[in-house]
């Protein structure tokens, strides 16, 4: 099950959108491999488009992209190779009428969760993520937290390979940041998990490598020690991680 050496590769993408053509993203190559790698920037940055590119729901103009084993240029990927990947948008849909457990369900199913172990597998990621006592909750009658958190058990109940998460602790309190990461490092053992976020403390908190986008083009692609030590000299934030961020968008 362990995935073995680079999870997905990315060379040379570029995606475009819109009248004036403009890269969303622009030329980046990056690998990502097993533990956790932080997808950071600002808004528009491109990391929302990147991940689309990744799991297959845009199409990217320029560049070659391989996930789990497979050439996404030459083929899509198929129900086996999707059952393989968690994924969590920033902007999750759902059914306001099904309870918590009846959505993390869902997603299990179609993710192809034997029927024998699907009730247990669906039991595990809500209580991984602190949910097993608001199972038989509405979805719509859950907090947005609350919903998050289901969003992140559905991404997880299949057991993936690679875990892609966008924002996934938005919305959510500094208690339940704090349980988030400690699953995290739990499911990061042995599978890859690629985690777009805007919150600096967690990027230092979980990640191995640090992936930085600014207006669509990858500005660092490294270690996170590496991101520190880049602000060494710059001053800035009130971390050496957030001065190396800053440094990074200053072309420092």
């Amino acid at each position: 099950m362990s995935p073995v050496g680079q999870v997905v590769e990315a060379h040379a993408v570029s995606v475009r959108y819109g009248r004036s053509r403009a890269p969303q993203v622009d030329q980046v190559t990056a690998e990502i491999g097993r533990g956790v790698t932080a997808l950071v920037g600002k808004n528009g940055a491109g990391k929302s488009t990147f991940i689309k590119a990744i799991v297959g729901l845009v199409r990217p103009e320029e560049g070659e992209r391989t996930v789990l084993g497979i050439d996404v240029a030459r083929r899509r990927l198929d129900h086996e190779h999707y059952a393989r990947l968690g994924y969590l948008p920033q902007d999750f849909g759902y059914v306001a009428s099904f309870t918590a457990r009846e959505f993390v369900e869902y997603g299990a199913w179609l993710k192809r969760v034997p029927k024998q172990r699907l009730r247990s597998a669906v039991d595990e990621a809500l209580d991984a993520v602190g949910l097993a006592d608001s199972a038989d909750t509405k979805m719509r009658k859950l907090s947005g937290g609350m919903r998050r958190r289901a969003g992140i058990a559905q991404a997880l109940a299949h057991n993936p390979d690679l875990l892609i998460l966008d924002e996934p602790t938005t919305g959510l309190d500094p208690e339940q940041r704090v349980r988030f990461r400690e699953l995290i490092r739990s499911v990061a053992a042995d599978r890859a998990v690629l985690l777009s976020s805007h919150l600096i403390e967690d990027v230092r908190a979980l990640a191995a490598r640090v992936l930085v986008l600014d207006e669509g083009e990858l500005r660092f692609n490294g270690s996170v020690v590496g991101l520190e030590e880049r602000g060494a000299r710059f001053g800035g934030g009130d971390s050496p991680l957030e001065s190396g961020y800053l440094a990074v968008l200053a072309g420092a």
